[in-house]
């Protein structure tokens, strides 16, 4: 069993006032790793994850299917997990704690174990983010739940059983759970309002890979048809919207002129337009994404996010740090997770004009000066807000917290290294 690592940041320093310039690839996408590591305890035999992030999420979940009994090896570009000799489907507390992505495991365990007990997840302060539409779902396939405490009891005392269900909000989580216990389940499984964000696409695309019968990817109506057994599969991690995003943004605020390797430019329309509208020429390029900024930096007038393909919630605290250097106001909606304005209080000590004018709008003034200063990262892409603005700011920002930024980052210092920042961790 080859070891994990476990990263540690404590601080990120940068000296702003550099326009970004150069090249750099884009990581793995988290948001699709995590529930395929989840998928792989479905398989018989060995897959092979190339692109898998680096991560400190992906490291929590690959020590949580070795704490189930499977193993795990880094090999080149990418992790091999065998979950063949899993026996146990309680999840330990320790290793969820904080860890809202361990929730994609509550369908696979069922599937694979007929049986589930774990703590309620974690994960970061962004939102309530209930699991009522993944327990409802996961009811209709013959699952019956109780608690004890914080913990979440479930079983399938006649195995799982295909059926049609419609979920009420397309929520990316449900889908999955959905989706990987549906695929070894009796008979067929429709699922309509299902999510349509790639990284469900990815999940799906994995589970094909291995025997799985799902049609209807891409679009809002998944059917999947049980089959007895999956097997092992080699599957490419797709590159990271949202890592590619920060770095589009970074390059717009910093005024500066970058190509994003490997991007996933199919995936990112709305970040592209908003980008465009604040200033930035956009290419497509058979390398990835080519980023230019074309001088001033406008207000886009109107942030407002929502379900794929709209503007994501995770790009959403980005936008807003760019978005009070740009002249002209602009409203931020968050349509999605009700505490994602945190990042606004450390913005505000830089320099920023930002005001709450509703329970999920935000005013900012634009056209700020924005200084260095010591803000703690909450959350991750709050965290990696502050980095964009520190390469914003005069002077020297200093953002600790550092370890939310890793949970989606795999070298966030390195990468901006690349293209010109003066950047770097203690």
């Amino acid at each position: 069993m080859s070891a994990i690592p476990q990263k540690v940041t404590g601080e990120i320093h940068i000296r702003g006032g550099v326009r970004l310039q150069g090249k750099v690839k884009i990581q793995g996408s988290k948001n699709a790793a995590l529930p395929i590591l989840a998928a792989t305890i479905l398989a018989e035999g060995e897959s092979f994850l190339k692109d898998c992030p680096k991560i400190s999420d992906v490291y929590r979940m690959l020590r949580l299917l070795q704490s189930l009994g499977g193993h795990v090896r880094w090999e080149g570009e990418g992790v091999c997990i065998g979950t063949g000799s899993i026996t146990t489907r309680d999840m330990p507390a320790d290793a969820i704690t904080g860890m809202r992505s361990s929730l994609c495991l509550l369908g696979a365990l069922l599937a694979r174990c007929g049986s589930i007990v774990m703590e309620y997840p974690g994960g970061c302060v962004i939102g309530k983010r209930p699991i009522d539409l993944h327990l409802r779902a996961l009811e209709q396939m013959g699952v019956c739940f109780s608690e004890e405490g914080d913990r979440i009891c479930g079983r399938a005392p006649e195995g799982l059983r295909g059926a049609e269900i419609r979920l009420a909000l397309p929520s990316v989580g449900a889908t999955e759970n959905i989706l990987l216990a549906a695929v070894t389940a009796r008979g067929c499984t429709r699922i309509e309002g299902a999510a349509r964000e790639p990284e469900v696409e990815a999940l799906c695309r994995y589970l094909n890979a291995c025997g799985a019968r799902i049609d209807g990817i891409g679009t809002s109506c998944l059917e999947i048809q049980g089959v007895c057994r999956l097997h092992g599969a080699v599957y490419r991690i797709p590159a990271d919207r949202i890592v590619a995003g920060t770095y589009l943004y970074a390059a717009l605020g910093t005024r500066g002129c970058v190509l994003l390797e490997q991007a996933p430019c199919q995936h990112m329309h709305g970040v592209i337009r908003m980008a465009e509208r604040m200033g930035a020429l956009c290419q497509v390029t058979g390398e990835g994404l080519y980023v230019q900024s074309l001088g001033e930096l406008v207000s886009p007038g109107m942030v407002r996010t929502g379900v794929y393909p709209g503007f994501p919630t995770d790009m959403q605290s980005v936008a807003l740090a760019v978005s009070t250097m740009a002249e002209g106001e602009t409203r931020i909606e968050e349509l999605i997770f009700e505490n994602r304005f945190r990042v606004a209080g450390p913005l505000r000590r830089m320099g920023a004009e930002i005001r709450q004018i509703g329970p999920h709008s935000l005013w900012v003034g634009g056209g700020a000066h924005l200084r260095g200063e010591r803000v703690e990262a909450c959350e991750l892409r709050g965290g990696a807000a502050l980095v964009v603005a520190g390469l914003m700011a005069e002077g020297e920002t200093v953002v600790t917290g550092c370890e939310y930024i890793e949970r989606g980052y795999e070298n966030i210092c390195k990468d901006l290294r690349e293209l010109g920042a003066r950047i770097y961790s203690v």
